[in-house]
């Protein structure tokens, strides 16, 4: 297993690759406002992007959608209670004064529990609602020594704001303590922006959440 992280978009969205090296099956995550680079490393590691999965339905990390599919061949997932969010794709780029990207038609769903696999890679879908109702974090290879791909729920020192279509802080909250940080301390932490950290770290050093309360 191989993951590449990278910041792309004016928002600097974390965007990951997860690659399977013996079969060349690739996830990528929130690739929605990095087409580009995320399309230039997948050839330069002769990758093939098998699913294009999204944490949630914020135009930085799903916005451009349909060209990576168009590029790639890949699948588009989305939890389905972002649906509504993700058809404010327009408005949302009106927000950042940016050109309006198309709202295409997804290919499939994600749900709380659903196990993603590319070659013999796996990707545990959790749902943590939240900054959107539809919000989810990706367990790479479950527990144990895998890493937690949390997009804007969790990030190092905060979690994500839940006025931008989310439901509430007391949801974020419950997620991150009910889903995350049932994982080991040692467990790495990729956050849709920013810096890396663990699930230690924000058990408890985080200010929102209970060990630090």
């Amino acid at each position: 297993m191989k993951i590449e992280t990278f910041a792309v978009g004016p928002l600097d969205c974390n965007c990951s690759i997860v690659a399977d090296e013996k079969s060349g099956e690739a996830i990528v995550v929130d690739g929605g406002d990095g087409v580009d680079e995320v399309a230039k490393r997948l050839q330069r590691n002769g990758w093939r992007a098998t699913l294009l999965v999204h944490t949630h339905a914020h135009i930085d990390h799903i916005g451009d959608v349909g060209r990576l599919r168009s590029l790639t061949r890949g699948s588009a997932l989305l939890h389905p209670a972002d649906l509504p969010l993700y058809q404010t794709l327009p408005m949302q780029a009106r927000w950042l004064d940016v050109t309006p990207p198309p709202v295409v038609a997804l290919d499939g769903e994600l749900h709380d529990g659903d196990v993603l696999q590319a070659g013999n890679l796996r990707l545990d879908v959790l749902h943590t609602p939240g900054h959107t109702p539809g919000s989810v974090c990706f367990a790479v290879n479950g527990a144990g020594p895998g890493i937690l791909l949390t997009g804007d729920t969790l990030f190092a020192g905060s979690i994500g704001r839940w006025d931008l279509g989310g439901t509430s802080m007391e949801d974020i909250v419950r997620s991150i303590e009910s889903k995350l940080l049932a994982y080991p301390d040692s467990t790495p932490v990729v956050p849709g922006h920013g810096a890396h950290t663990t699930v230690g770290t924000e058990r408890r050093s985080n200010p929102y959440l209970g060990g630090s309360r």
